[in-house]
């Protein structure tokens, strides 16, 4: 597949990072020269460096017969205008756009993505992806990642194992037999900043983040088996009142059981817009550091803040400070990955990686055929794909320990004829099963090829 990817920044290189090492043709375009040269010194991309608008610059980065352009620029109306080039100049079939303003977003103006208006396949808007990614966290603020599939009947979840979790050196197997109804497994472990897919001797040890499968109604007897407390969200305090706090705040208000929410905005403007848009959210004017406003916000008695400024430093800071006055859970926006390793040290419960979400909704996009949702896991280690199984699948009929899976790769839930299967090795796949399968990145292509779902954009 031949895939131009516009705009080299941190979503743009994570997509060409996925595609380029799934043997994809794959070129980056930026006006910036040096993200071009960062991106053709470490993938295996060509680059091109100009402005993705412009149609001789699309021409040299092979558009007229690339399958696909994504459009991921800084700028929205960029975007939109590449998606625009790339369908009237060169018939590109699939456009994906990346767009922020919420106007563009608005649900009454959708028209405008037609084919004879903007030819614009899929929008993906990072202010909501991670809007939703926030409010994810909230709903289960024991595990630090959190992420919905098969209709919302399964779950996943990333669990910090602490000291006093009851089944640590246990090995997989034996929590199979102590809990045998329920309706949980662990797919994937990260143990000293490596991540596998762990076996049925494997144990799990103190401090190990684990990533574990389970049905929706087994989350909070799942939470508690490794040591978490599922806590009521009735004080919310978010810090930013951007595009994503507001979102947060309006589903929050949108609820039917009451959550008292409070937005700290430090730019006045900012702060006033939100307030008209908001009907019960109290929204403070000012800096979330002041330890005056902070006393002001009740941030002694939240159950959780939120910090999702544009500044990570600041949202990091702000947490700390909100945990050392009193509130509960703290959860950030963090943009820069390699800030995610000292997290823990500071006491923050969990973190939203905007680059993770945006990516996992462009690969639920790209990875077209019967998969029906992808989620990248941690900086793109590992992918969790949804997919129905089709009659041609070698996978079909065939029993899950029959099946020459990768190393890296486990099923996580299965669901037969609406009904939720937890899989174990007798468990047989069939032609119309829905499964969730965790991979990590390398065997992603493996796991294509035993669903036969290779991309088809046609």
């Amino acid at each position: 597949m031949k895939v131009v990817i516009c705009g080299a920044g941190q979503v743009g290189w994570q997509i060409a990072k996925q595609l380029s090492g799934e043997k994809n043709d794959v070129t980056v375009v930026d006006n910036n020269p040096a993200l071009v040269r960062r991106a053709t010194d470490t993938l295996d991309v060509q680059g091109v460096e100009g402005f993705a608008s412009y149609p001789d610059v699309l021409e040299k980065a092979g558009a007229r017969d690339a399958d696909m352009v994504i459009a991921a620029t800084y700028s929205d109306e960029v975007n939109m205008i590449t998606c625009q080039v790339a369908h009237s100049v060169f018939a590109v079939p699939r456009k994906i756009a990346r767009l922020r303003s919420q106007s563009y977003l608005t649900a009454i103006y959708s028209d405008l993505y037609r084919r004879d208006h903007l030819p614009i396949d899929v929008v993906i808007s990072p202010e909501k992806e991670v809007a939703e990614a926030a409010l994810r966290r909230l709903a289960a603020p024991a595990a630090f990642d959190t992420q919905g599939f098969l209709a919302g009947r399964a779950q996943l979840m990333g669990i910090l194992l602490e000291e006093e979790c009851p089944v640590l050196n246990t090995s997989l197997r034996e929590l199979s037999d102590l809990f045998s109804t329920l309706r949980a497994i662990v797919v994937g472990v990260r143990r000293d900043g490596r991540l596998f897919a762990p076996d049925p001797g494997d144990q799990l040890f103190a401090r190990d983040e684990i990533y574990v499968f389970c049905h929706s109604d087994d989350i909070t007897r799942t939470l508690e088996i490794f040591g978490k407390t599922q806590a009521k969200q009735d004080r919310v305090v978010i810090l930013g009142g951007g595009n994503v706090g507001l979102g947060v705040a309006q589903a929050l208000e949108a609820r039917t059981e009451r959550v008292r929410a409070k937005i700290i905005e430090k730019n006045r403007s900012v702060a006033e817009r939100a307030a008209d848009s908001l009907e019960r959210t109290i929204v403070l004017n000012g800096d979330g550091l002041d330890p005056e406003l902070m006393a002001e916000a009740g941030m002694a008695r939240a159950d959780a803040v939120l910090c999702v400024t544009d500044d990570d430093k600041v949202n990091m800071l702000s947490a700390v400070r909100a945990k050392q006055t009193g509130a509960k859970m703290a959860i950030v926006l963090v943009n820069d990955p390699t800030l995610v390793p000292i997290l823990n040290a500071l006491d923050i419960d969990a973190y939203i990686n905007p680059r993770a979400t945006t990516v996992s909704s462009i690969l639920r996009h790209i990875r077209h055929g019967r998969v029906r949702n992808v989620y990248s896991v941690g900086d793109g280690e590992a992918e969790v794909i949804e997919a129905q199984v089709l009659s041609t699948s070698p996978i079909s009929g065939k029993r899950i320990r029959d099946i020459d899976f990768p190393e890296g790769v486990l099923i996580g839930a299965i669901m037969k004829a609406n009904a939720y299967v937890k899989p174990t090795s007798e468990t047989r796949i069939d032609e119309g099963d829905v499964i969730t399968i965790f991979s990590l990145a390398d065997d992603v292509p493996e796991v294509e090829r035993l669903l036969q779902v290779s991309i088809d954009y046609f």
